[in-house]
């Protein structure tokens, strides 16, 4: 066997084969393998492979689709540890559901290899991506000046929306971001909540001022707030604007209007860009209303430069019983003849 090579094939008998991964850094093993060999033992359960650690190396048991795709995750990690990065349990999920399959729909396993996949870089973070769905809206956040982010909570469709501007804002890309999202949840208004206008509209704008500051140090948001290079405010701010050299976000654009999604849609000035995000099976708007997001879909479909990502529930990418719920309910709606993309009734087969 060459020692030499980082990777090698044991053969363990004529009839079966193992992988063996041989490691440099020793001190790395312990993040790779995780507490009690907890990383391995995700590896193996998802992959159905048998992970045999002994010493600086790993011998990868199973069947050769399986041997080679654990090979390939364990040599990504491996290599964000060398270059400083820290693992926790949802970048394991990540890389295993990345290769391992396709996880959207009509969404490609991505090309190339597992390491070569799109890294956003910001002040606090490396982020990389944790599906193959994500992966292709990165690349299409990256590429188009319209983006729709379609799906269900916890797919990271903001999250890496605001990923994206903070690394354009740090380049030079875009002057500004701009962070947006209408005034209504679950059936609350503005008026039900205690407080001056600053206070009522804080609750509706914290999902995105947490993202801000799990990428930038809490001093530089605060800079860039006060100096209106990063701009978080409710949707009803924007009418009658220009939006120029800045990245915009609306995030929850299921709760919007017809009409407030046209007047968005309408403020993308020179040099910016526009992510709109939303899950449309939960639009939280009084019945009869219309939803803005679905609307914009319906009529933007097809046109030049603008993109739509649909997220599964394959995607979500926060605690696995998320996914399970996201899943019961789905089945739910299907059973009720409720369509799982929107929560809207469909029509009958035949309508009488």
């Amino acid at each position: 066997m060459n020692r030499g090579s980082h990777l090698t094939d044991l053969s363990i008998s004529p009839a079966k084969e193992a992988l063996i991964l041989d490691f440099a850094d020793n001190r790395l093993l312990s993040a790779l393998f995780g507490e009690h060999d907890r990383n391995l033992s995700r590896i193996e359960q998802q992959l159905g492979v048998k992970l045999t650690p002994r010493g600086n190396r790993i011998a990868i048991g199973g069947k050769p689709s399986g041997r080679e795709t654990a090979r390939d995750i364990l040599k990504t990690l491996y290599a964000r540890l060398e270059k400083g990065e820290a693992l926790d349990s949802g970048d394991i999920d990540g890389a295993i559901r990345i290769a391992g399959a396709a996880s959207g729909p009509g969404i490609a396993k991505p090309a190339g290899k597992l390491g070569d996949l799109p890294t956003i870089g910001t002040k606090k973070r490396n982020i990389v991506p944790r599906s193959a769905t994500q992966a292709h809206y990165l690349d299409q956040l990256m590429r188009h000046e319209l983006v729709f982010g379609l799906g269900p909570a916890g797919t990271g469709k903001t999250y890496l929306a605001v990923a994206v501007a903070v690394m354009m804002k740090l380049s030079g890309k875009v002057d500004r971001i701009i962070l947006s999202r209408p005034a209504v949840e679950a059936g609350e208004r503005l008026g039900f909540l205690p407080g001056d206008l600053r206070e009522k509209i804080d609750p509706y704008l914290r999902p995105l001022y947490d993202a801000l500051y799990d990428m930038l140090p809490g001093d530089q948001v605060v800079k860039f707030l006060e100096s209106g290079e990063i701009e978080v405010a409710p949707l009803a701010f924007m009418r009658g604007r220009t939006l120029s050299n800045a990245f915009v976000i609306l995030d929850e654009a299921q709760n919007t209007s017809p009409v407030q999604m046209k007047m968005l849609l309408t403020r993308l000035g020179e040099n910016s860009r526009m992510v709109v995000t939303g899950d449309l099976s939960q639009i939280d708007l009084p019945i009869g209303l219309p939803s803005g997001l679905r609307d914009a879909v319906n009529i933007l479909d097809g046109i030049e430069d603008v993109s739509f990502v649909r997220f599964g529930e394959a995607d979500v990418v926060r605690h696995p019983l998320v996914t399970r719920i996201v899943r019961a309910y789905g089945a739910r709606d299907k059973d009720l003849g409720l369509d799982a993309h929107d929560g809207a009734r469909r029509r009958p087969l035949v309508e009488r």
